[in-house]
């Protein structure tokens, strides 16, 4: 199985956007933080996670197909792929069925709306509430390419409550704040 620094050198030659990247690094932390929560393979979970978007900028209109393909033919798990797929299922007809499917649909969108939370706040994510994700939830104006219907979806595929959801992924994109930019420190410079 490739690992890790296999997935990164797969990122950097496909995704040139630095937002994209960021958004991708993030779904991985939400989605590691899951695999530790729930006693599963971290790395295989975060490979998923980290790969989901792969092609989106190269080829939008297959997306994830090609990218699929691509790591199919490169020895990825098809756990992984058939996460990365179900994360897209009204495009590629693959329904999430795992947890690694449901968590990763899940942590997707929410990412995005978490990131973007911190980033308008002086304190980064230093302090941030689930309270406070939410009521950027009920704000459509705000991140308005984060789907609220893809939010509510993934909240209801993993069965916990919104306030759990979001603290989770508040907490799996703590650990890489840093790399992020989005801890109060950040917000300052």
């Amino acid at each position: 199985m490739p690992d890790r620094a296999h997935a990164v050198a797969l990122l950097e030659e496909w995704v040139e956007k630095e937002g994209l990247r960021k958004h991708m690094y993030a779904v991985e932390a939400a989605v590691r933080h899951y695999a530790r929560l729930r006693g599963e393979d971290e790395d295989v979970w975060g490979l998923a996670g980290l790969l989901h978007d792969l092609d989106w900028e190269k080829y939008p209109e297959n997306h994830p197909i090609t990218a699929v393909d691509h790591l199919r033919e490169a020895g990825y798990p098809e756990q992984v792929l058939q996460a990365i797929l179900a994360h897209r299922a009204s495009f590629t007809g693959v329904s999430p069925t795992s947890d690694l499917d449901k968590v990763l649909l899940a942590c997707d969108e929410l990412s995005g709306l978490v990131y973007a939370c911190c980033l308008v706040r002086p304190t980064g994510i230093d302090d941030l509430k689930p309270k406070s994700v939410a009521k950027k939830l009920k704000d459509k104006t705000f991140a308005a390419g984060v789907s609220r219907d893809e939010v509510a979806h993934g909240i209801e595929l993993i069965g916990l409550e919104r306030s759990e959801h979001i603290q989770n992924v508040i907490d799996g994109l703590r650990s890489i704040a840093e790399q992020l930019g989005i801890r109060a420190e950040d917000r300052a410079s």
